[in-house]
């Protein structure tokens, strides 16, 4: 399987659990992870697709690897089975919005707690 394919199927995964699989460009940050996968409830991890078998470049893992020292969800998918792992592993993270506000709400009060326009 190429990447492409690779990449379209896990798009329709992501997809499928509600979310949505972002492609990920950051200019001038070569080597970041392919997909930003963003689940229901805020939940949110980063892939690195692989055509079957490959593995991450040494930019694409020192890359993966500071995101996971932050604490976020990280893998390589080079397979099917491993885009569904992948899916799975983020939609059971814990919700990022625990308090039930959105964070948009909390951006948008000014210190009288009144909204913003």
């Amino acid at each position: 399987m190429r990447e492409s394919e690779l990449e379209e199927k896990f798009r329709a995964l992501v997809r499928k659990a509600g979310g949505k699989a972002y492609k990920f460009v950051s200019p001038g940050n070569a080597g970041v992870p392919d997909r930003i996968a963003v689940l229901p409830g805020g939940r949110i991890g980063f892939a690195e697709l692989k055509r079957p078998g490959e593995k991450a470049r040494k930019l694409q893992g020192l890359r993966l690897e500071e995101l996971r020292r932050l604490g976020c969800c990280v893998a390589v998918v080079d397979s099917m089975e491993g885009a569904e792992a992948f899916v799975e592993q983020v939609r059971r993270l814990e919700p990022a919005n625990r308090e039930g506000r959105l964070f948009e709400e909390l951006v948008n009060r000014n210190p009288s707690g009144r909204r913003r326009l």
